[in-house]
C-alpha cells in the first residue's frame, strides 16, 4: 500500500516534475511474469525514477548500507527502502554474491519483477563498467528474460556527492528483452556466465551510448584512490632534521 501511494501520489509526480523524464521502450517490460530489468547505474536517483515510471512493482537488491546510515537522513533512507519492499544485501564477504542471488532468485520464483544493476556500484565518472556474472546465473537459473535499461542524463543530475538533484530533463530507454534459452543447464559453467554478462552488458552500451570500460567499477575506484594516496604522498614538502653534532 505504501509502495502505490510513494509511486502514484508522493515521490512518481515529484520525480516526474524534476526530470521530465523521456521514457523509451517501456513496451518492451513484460505486463505479466518475472523478469529481470538490468540497467546502468550513474546517479542515486536511479533507485526511484525508474520504479516511479514502470508500470509494474519492481524490487531491487539494494546494499545493505543504505539500510543502516547514520542519522536522521540515514533512517528516513532506511524506512523509504524498507517501505517500497527493497532488499537490502550485504555486499562484503565470500559469500555476498551468493546470497544476493538467492534473495533475486526469491523475488523471480514468486513472478515478479526484479531490478538490478550489474556493475554492481554506480559509475563515479559516467562510463559503463564491466557487469558481474550475478544477473547471468539468476537469468539462467530462474529461465527469464533480460530487458536491458540505460539512464541518460541522471549522472548529471546527480553526480557523485550531491545531496539535492538538479532540475534536468534525463531519458530512460528500453530495450528488446533478452533471452538465454540455449544456455539451458549451464548456469554452472564460467565462461557461459560471463558471455551472458557480455551481451546484457553490450545490450545496456548500446542503448546508453557510454564509453565502456572493461573492468570492474569498483577496482578501477579503488586504483584510483590508491593513485590519489600516492600522489598526495609524493605532494608533501621534505621534511628538515636538524643536522645532529659530530662526536
Amino acid at each position: 500500500m505504501f509502495y502505490l501511494l510513494l509511486k502514484y501520489v508522493i515521490l512518481g509526480p515529484l520525480l516526474r516534475l524534476m526530470f521530465r523524464p523521456r521514457i523509451e521502450g517501456l513496451e518492451h517490460i513484460p505486463e505479466h511474469g518475472a523478469a529481470i530489468v538490468a540497467g546502468n547505474h550513474l546517479s542515486f536517483s536511479d533507485h526511484f525514477l525508474m520504479p516511479a515510471i514502470i508500470r509494474r512493482r519492481i524490487t531491487f537488491l539494494a546494499k545493505a548500507e543504505y539500510f543502516t546510515g547514520p542519522g536522521i537522513r540515514g533512517r528516513l533512507t532506511a524506512a523509504f527502502f524498507r517501505s517500497a519492499g527493497q532488499i537490502p544485501v550485504d555486499r562484503s564477504g565470500k559469500e555476498a554474491g551468493q546470497a544476493a542471488i538467492r534473495e533475486g532468485l526469491g523475488v523471480l520464483r514468486k513472478g515478479e519483477l526484479l531490478g538490478i544493476y550489474p556493475e554492481g556500484t554506480r559509475s563515479h565518472d559516467g562510463r559503463l563498467y564491466k557487469g558481474k556474472v550475478g544477473v547471468a546465473a539468476m537469468a539462467l537459473r530462474a529461465h527469464v528474460p533480460v530487458v536491458p535499461c540505460a539512464m541518460i542524463g541522471t549522472f548529471e543530475a546527480q553526480p557523485p556527492g550531491k545531496v539535492v538533484p538538479r532540475f534536468r530533463r534525463v531519458t530512460i530507454r528500453f530495450g528488446e528483452p533478452l533471452e538465454f534459452s540455449r544456455y539451458a543447464g549451464m548456469d554452472g559453467e564460467k565462461a557461459v556466465l560471463r558471455a551472458v554478462t557480455d551481451e546484457i552488458m553490450y545490450a545496456i552500451l548500446g542503448l546508453s551510448g557510454q564509453e565502456y570500460v572493461d573492468k570492474y567499477a569498483a577496482v578501477v575506484k579503488a586504483e584510483e584512490a590508491a593513485e590519489r594516496a600516492s600522489d598526495s604522498g609524493r605532494s608533501l614538502p621534505e621534511r628538515k632534521f636538524p643536522r645532529m653534532p659530530l662526536s
